[in-house]
């Protein structure tokens, strides 16, 4: 009796270790990522998820009117692909506004071109805005200020995704320079 026991509880073991492992299996497996999106860019040209497929990207969601967040990251960013030289030369940036009563196309091509000539700024209707955001699981939320102002609050980090726009990894707010590059180089290999 007490070997049948033993052996159930063995096979019962075994179950669980395969059930947990591929479950983390295939949690790490890419995924795409997103829904299809029908925005503009900063030429108020039309731009859709397409333009995130064919080679490595990496996308920041923020704002224009943003103190420090925003053009930190888009800096950074920035610098971060000057750093990598020629091997950082098929990665494609974009930067999508959380704001687009504010953010017309014309004012994230300035804001954007103030900064960089690697990002592209995308923009649109609130309402698509809204679904592409929810569709890459970004936050972003409108926060009253003093009069009619507000600001926006919203998630802070850099999304990478391979050639085919599956999810790769996140580059967080304030995360050491060399690591940021170390994964725009991953990222790079993986295509």
């Amino acid at each position: 009796m007490r070997s049948i026991l033993v052996g159930i509880l063995v096979l019962l073991a075994v179950a669980v270790g395969w059930l947990t492992f591929d479950f983390y299996r295939s949690e790490g497996q890419a995924t795409a990522f997103g829904e299809p999106f029908s925005l503009v860019d900063g030429s108020g040209q039309p731009i859709t998820e397409a333009a995130f497929r064919g080679h490595p990207t990496a996308v920041f969601f923020g704002f224009t009117h943003c103190p420090e967040v925003c053009p930190t990251t888009l800096f950074e960013l920035d610098g971060w692909l000057k750093s990598m030289g020629d091997e950082g030369k098929d990665i494609r940036a974009y930067f999508v506004s959380v704001d687009p009563e504010r953010d017309t196309p014309e004012v994230l091509k300035n804001y954007v071109g103030n900064v960089s000539d690697r990002i592209t700024g995308i923009t649109g209707e609130p309402a698509k805005v809204l679904d592409m955001a929810k569709a890459f699981k970004i936050y972003y939320k409108k926060v009253p200020l003093e009069g009619d102002d507000y600001t926006m609050d919203h998630t802070a980090s850099v999304l990478l995704l391979d050639g085919q726009g599956d999810f790769f990894g996140t580059i967080a707010y304030g995360e050491n320079s060399d690591t940021a590059v170390a994964k725009l180089k991953r990222l790079v290999e993986k295509g």
